[in-house]
């Protein structure tokens, strides 16, 4: 039985590269079980925001159990929180919520001035987000950055990114704007 108090989610490093293929092959056998498309990441890519220290892995005595990441456009003016999975041994246990607040405070601490933003067509992902203040946007609210636009060229909707205009897909755009949570 999975003790969800024993996860740990930890800000990645150079010593948790040995779990990249294991993350990569999570996401992607998830975006084919939803039937949605999804940004692919190369493991060079994702192995370079471990040793950053641009990731969070959730841990259960040393398995594998759940990820995310950041990544920096428009000159560190935006931020996206990417790639969330939650192993499927380890879901139906508030780890994503985690892993999720977890990326989303890393992100806050790193780039505190940044706008956050997340692209996601689940629910629970929206649920999640709004819960940290996001709220959803209109695509050209997001990045114009035309680097962070060719990552979506890899998902299978691309088609419809592009036919659109890059306003309109079948993702959400979610944001968090420090400037609208100024205390």
């Amino acid at each position: 039985m999975i003790k969800a108090e024993e996860i740990e989610i930890v800000v990645a490093s150079a010593e948790h590269v040995k779990y990249v293929d294991e993350v990569l092959d999570t996401i992607n056998r998830a975006a084919k079980v939803r039937g949605t498309g999804i940004a692919k990441r190369s493991p060079e890519y994702v192995k370079q925001k471990m040793i950053e220290g641009k990731a969070v892995l959730a841990l259960y005595h040393g398995q594998f159990a759940g990820f995310s990441y950041i990544e920096c456009w428009s000159n560190k003016t935006f931020v996206a929180n990417s790639g969330l999975i939650v192993n499927p041994e380890f879901r139906n246990l508030g780890l994503a919520k985690r892993i999720k607040r977890r990326i989303f405070d890393l992100s806050r601490e790193m780039f505190p001035e940044a706008k956050i933003f997340s692209l996601t067509t689940g629910e629970a992902v929206m649920k999640i987000n709004n819960e940290l203040g996001f709220r959803p946007v209109t695509f050209p609210s997001l990045t114009d950055d035309e680097a962070f636009w060719r990552g979506c060229e890899s998902c299978v909707n691309y088609d419809i990114l592009q036919r659109n205009g890059r306003h309109l897909c079948l993702c959400t755009g979610l944001l968090y704007d420090p400037a609208e949570h100024k205390e």
